[in-house]
């Protein structure tokens, strides 16, 4: 193995960005929070763009957008705390409200979103994988965005290698070893590509579902792959089969993503425009 200086000077060394941009008394500005603001923008302009297909108003998108913040990061927290750090829950029950410890996870926010549009659903009464096949191209940039905050704080880096192009995490690898920069990997598969391909697909009219059902197979066969590339989690490790447990959450998002899609297009129904059905003045 090649020595650390020898390492360091082969290899480019990454010295983690002070993750507070700035504070004003006890208030403080930081990058991830600054990404996950980025992507609910992003969200909101697509989501205008898309709107006149719909037949909602702008209160409904609102409240849409509103609800969906709030599975996110509701559903973040208790996805990442149950299905990353569960016994450390069980001692300390309380760690799942620290939310500024850091820690949330793509599956529990996506399961978090699934509620939000369930709940707009029934209550708009449109059909729930309508506004499925509505949110689904919405999502990529905020996840893009978010490995961005992740390569910024030098966290969830990848596996050793020796590839040219490997970074050294040096604040944050205490073996400061050359890794993948698998957060980077991640903004381009699950931000940029996912994005063109979700975003191309849903242009011209889909049978229901069939939207959102190529976001969910997309996402999870992309994040299966770089999870090969990535770091696991050192309290998870792989499982006998060698998989991770971002693989293992990610298993059922491509078969139930490729039968809704199947689904899709065996029943081939694709819906006009939708209108909502409560009292338009009404917001969250």
């Amino acid at each position: 193995m090649l020595q650390a200086p020898l390492q360091e000077a082969q290899y480019w060394v990454f010295s983690n960005i002070d993750p507070i941009i700035f504070s004003i008394g006890p208030l403080a500005v930081r990058w991830y929070g600054l990404m996950y603001l980025v992507g609910f923008i992003a969200a909101y302009v697509l989501a205008k763009k898309r709107l006149a297909r719909t037949g909602w108003s702008e209160d409904d998108l609102s409240d849409l957008l509103f609800w969906g913040f709030l599975g996110v990061i509701i559903g973040g927290r208790l996805g990442y705390v149950l299905f990353y750090q569960f016994e450390y829950f069980v001692s300390d029950p309380l760690y799942l409200i620290k939310i500024w410890t850091g820690g949330m996870s793509f599956h529990g926010g996506l399961l978090g979103v699934i509620m939000a549009i369930l709940l707009f659903a029934r209550k708009r009464n449109v059909p729930f994988l309508a506004v499925g096949d509505f949110v689904a191209p919405l999502v990529p940039i905020g996840l893009g965005a978010g490995r961005i905050g992740n390569f910024i704080n030098g966290e969830l880096w990848g596996r050793a290698t020796d590839v040219p192009w490997a970074v050294i995490f040096a604040s944050t690898d205490p073996d400061r070893l050359p890794r993948h920069p698998s957060q980077l990997y991640q903004f381009a598969l699950e931000g940029v590509l996912l994005f063109t391909l979700v975003w191309v697909f849903s242009r011209k009219p889909k049978p229901v579902g069939a939207v959102a059902g190529m976001f969910l197979l997309g996402y999870g066969a992309v994040r299966f792959v770089v999870e090969f590339f990535r770091q696991p989690d050192a309290h998870l490790g792989l499982n006998s089969m060698g998989l991770s447990q971002g693989q293992l959450l990610s298993l059922p998002m491509i078969v139930i993503g490729g039968f809704i899609i199947y689904r899709a297009y065996t029943n081939s129904t694709t819906i006009p425009k939708t209108s909502s059905k409560k009292n338009k003045g009404t917001s969250s």
